[in-house]
């Protein structure tokens, strides 16, 4: 790929996920899901991680929450690890989860605490972890 709206998405990608996790991303990538891992980069990525009305600290706070009130998981400890690429701090991540424990419910910010608590161990033993 080679359109600018792929390059872009593809700079934001790796400045919010991180070189390491893009980088896997990519080896793993098959021809069965090369069209996917093309069309997240560029729509949500370079179309929509990339509009002016929202900075990426909001955008990165947001997918956290809509990843914890769905339920998906491992897309949310992702976006938690990101959070440090995107200026978001942990207690900022803790507010966000108690909205979440108002608007989705209390056992989706449950099991959301106990994924972002993880994620935070992880990353304290191994602060170079992607």
């Amino acid at each position: 790929m080679t359109d600018e709206r792929y390059q872009s998405g593809m700079l934001i990608r790796r400045a919010v996920l991180g070189e390491e996790h893009v980088d896997r991303a990519q080896a793993s990538t098959t021809e069965f899901t090369r069209d996917f891992q093309e069309f997240i980069t560029r729509y949500a990525w370079g179309e929509i991680w990339s509009r002016p009305g929202l900075d990426r600290k909001t955008r990165s706070m947001l997918t956290i929450a809509i990843t914890a009130a769905l339920g998906r998981w491992e897309e949310l400890r992702l976006h938690v690890r990101g959070s440090r690429n995107t200026g978001v701090t942990r207690e900022e991540v803790r507010e966000v989860l108690m909205q979440l424990a108002i608007y989705a419910g209390v056992p989706a910010a449950n099991t959301a605490f106990a994924h972002a608590s993880a994620v935070y161990r992880e990353m304290d033993e191994d602060p170079l972890s992607p």
